[in-house]
């Protein structure tokens, strides 16, 4: 990357990123542009596992590994991780991506379907498709945002949706990195831009219209390479006009950053 400035929104792997860039010779410039807040309700999840027992669940879709994770510490702190785990070996265990599968496997939870890569929502109906359910009590391990799309399928299809969050996504408390960002945006400093959520992208837009950069944020990233994990950060890209000059496929960091590379004139392998 030879000297390049790379800008970051990345937050949990965000210093693992900048590492992956460090060592092909860019200049990572770090700005978290969103906060995981823990958001599970006890008594919310104590109600729906009283409901489990009556009506067990046919379909359970975990889709993030840090909820998955939040999901069972809660019910252990309720004394309830082994019930929850008696009715997961009794439903159709999915997992959108691999993140969620070391979560289940370290808590021995069989996992029946796993959605294909990239990971999205539609993935996730394909590797459901051949299932009847028709009044099937479907549980969603939501992730940091609604998924009304991934939802509405799913009714669409006659099952009962129930959904549980763990946490939500928020803007960090220290917006000074985000500041930065848009400020060396705006003086031509950085070259390019790394998503790895679509809600990264909302965010900066978000700090962009308070901060008084919202006219200019377009055409400054612009002036950018654009480097996507999948496409729906691309998705989330292209509702504000940007097209991404790399998405990343698999949507892995390593992939993402060899990319990347060789958009900045790199030599870059995906290994």
């Amino acid at each position: 990357m030879h000297g390049k400035v790379v800008a970051i929104l990345e937050t949990r792997t965000g210093a693992h990123l900048g590492e992956l860039i460090s060592r092909r010779g860019g200049i990572p410039l770090l700005a978290p542009a969103l906060a995981e807040v823990p958001d599970i309700d006890p008594e919310g999840l104590r109600a729906l596992l009283r409901e489990w027992r009556a009506t067990p669940m046919r379909l359970v879709i975990f889709q993030t590994g840090v909820g998955t994770r939040a999901l069972f510490q809660a019910a252990d702190a309720l004394e309830l991780g082994a019930e929850l785990a008696t009715g997961l070996a009794a439903a159709t265990v999915v997992v959108r991506g691999p993140k969620p599968v070391g979560e289940l496997n370290a808590r021995r939870i069989r996992i029946d379907l796993r959605a294909n890569s990239p990971f999205t929502s539609a993935d996730v109906l394909a590797a459901v498709a051949p299932l009847d359910l028709a009044s099937a009590p479907v549980l969603i391990q939501r992730y940091g945002a609604d998924n009304p799309g991934l939802r509405a399928a799913l009714e669409a299809r006659g099952a009962r949706v129930h959904e549980i969050g763990t946490y939500r996504w928020a803007l960090p408390q220290d917006l000074a990195p985000l500041r930065t960002l848009l400020t060396s945006l705006a003086a031509g400093r950085v070259d390019a831009v790394v998503f790895t959520s679509a809600v990264q992208v909302q965010h900066l837009f978000l700090v962009a219209g308070r901060e008084g950069f919202a006219d200019r944020l377009v055409a400054d990233l612009q002036r950018c390479s654009i480097a996507s994990i999948g496409p729906v950060c691309t998705q989330a890209l292209e509702k504000f006009g940007l097209q991404p000059n790399f998405e990343a496929s698999p949507p892995k960091l390593g992939f993402l950053v060899a990319g990347l590379d060789v958009l900045l004139g790199g030599g870059g392998d995906p290994g």
